[in-house]
């Protein structure tokens, strides 16, 4: 199973949200690659990056700075996303040197563009985000929610040829409620598809229990405000993920 930090980007600075609230912004670091550089000599494989201000619509050019400095200062593979609803915001992050790009509005408004950036990139470079309230996909941001269940769009996903997905429980998001472990599990049986649990960590037992989950197919977890607060140690929950036995 794979850690995942989080470095959450608005204005160029590393910051925190309550369930996807701008106006609940809670700035954690004004060195994004600083902050890589920690999570990446604490032996994270990966790096999760979202461009907050490209989900909301807004100007992201500091942000695509922060990026840019972000992939500079580690070797560890990034995945990112956020505003992310063109061919050319997709080649632009990958040509940067992004590991994974993370597809979410777009997948549900745009299906054809994911169908062609799979075709071209292939499913270890694309995946989806879905991110739900109350069982729904929620989009742009997290600002507007649709009619669709993240089940059904996860099936429409997996029959495009996605492989994975990064599934956010919004309710949970930023408020160090525990992860919505339940859902993920279910999701991935449901679906086929991998699943990276995100929303929500606010222990090391939410590593343990997405641990847990791990042959249901919920093959990652992201952490991010748990980690900026001192909740979880990094360490030991990369312990506990590469773990063979809980």
């Amino acid at each position: 199973m794979i850690v995942y930090p989080a470095i959450d980007l608005r204005r160029g600075r590393c910051v925190r949200l309550v369930q996807g609230d701008p106006r609940a912004e809670t700035v954690v670091g004004d060195d994004p690659a600083a902050a890589a550089r920690r999570w990446a000599g604490l032996g994270a494989e990966w790096l999760h990056v979202v461009n907050l201000d490209g989900a909301f619509g807004e100007e992201a050019s500091a942000n695509a700075a922060a990026l840019r400095d972000i992939l500079a200062a580690v070797k560890a593979p990034v995945q990112f996303g956020g505003g992310l609803r063109s061919m050319a915001d997709i080649e632009a992050a990958l040509a940067l040197g992004v590991a994974r790009v993370v597809v979410g509005t777009a997948a549900l408004t745009a299906p054809d563009l994911l169908r062609q950036a799979l075709r071209r990139f292939g499913s270890e470079r694309i995946a989806v985000g879905i991110d739900a309230r109350d069982g729904l996909v929620a989009t742009h941001g997290w600002q507007q929610t649709s009619g669709v269940s993240a089940l059904d769009l996860a099936r429409r996903m997996k029959a495009l040829g996605v492989a994975r997905i990064v599934y956010t429980d919004i309710a949970r998001d930023g408020t160090l409620t525990g992860v919505n472990v339940p859902a993920c599990a279910a999701l991935a049986a449901a679906s086929g598809l991998a699943v990276i649990a995100s929303g929500g960590v606010a222990a090391l037992e939410d590593i343990r229990r997405v641990k847990a989950a791990e042959a249901d197919g919920v093959e990652g977890v992201i952490v991010g405000k748990a980690l900026y607060a001192g909740q979880v140690d990094l360490i030991q929950a990369l312990e506990i993920a590469r773990s063979e036995q809980l």
